[in-house]
């Protein structure tokens, strides 16, 4: 494993997560246009630990324990809804290597979560 995936793995570990106190905001209206935009954050934040199909196997989640979440089985530790996948989104999940992505534009997070959801857990059902 190359030396930047090792640093890039230690440092999800290391970062840690935070709870998110604040209000969720209101969720912007679901359009091609930002689950087009959210395959894009997947695909720089999140397919690295998810991969390319969001089961759990992308190259760094081989060294994580627990595996990424698959989200295409079982149940969200920290709920399914959207306002909740904001919630992890934004500030990571205790207990995993899920790391906070709260400093993204939340415009971003929201965009992610759409894409996950359009693309991977609408499938399972």
């Amino acid at each position: 494993m190359n030396i930047g995936l090792r640093v890039g793995i230690m440092g999800f570990f290391l970062i840690g997560s935070v709870t998110y106190g604040g209000t969720v905001p209101k969720p912007p209206k679901m359009t091609p246009e930002l689950i087009q935009k959210g395959m894009a954050v997947y695909t720089t934040n999140c397919l690295s630990c998810h991969g390319e199909k969001g089961d759990g196997n992308g190259p760094a989640g081989a060294y994580m324990n627990p595996k990424p979440r698959n989200f295409g089985e079982g149940k969200f530790k920290a709920g399914g809804k959207p306002e909740q996948l904001f919630k992890t989104v934004t500030s990571g999940l205790s207990g995993t290597a899920m790391a906070p992505f709260g400093h993204l534009p939340e415009e971003d997070r929201w965009a992610v979560i759409y894409y996950v959801t359009d693309a991977f857990i609408k499938k399972k059902k």
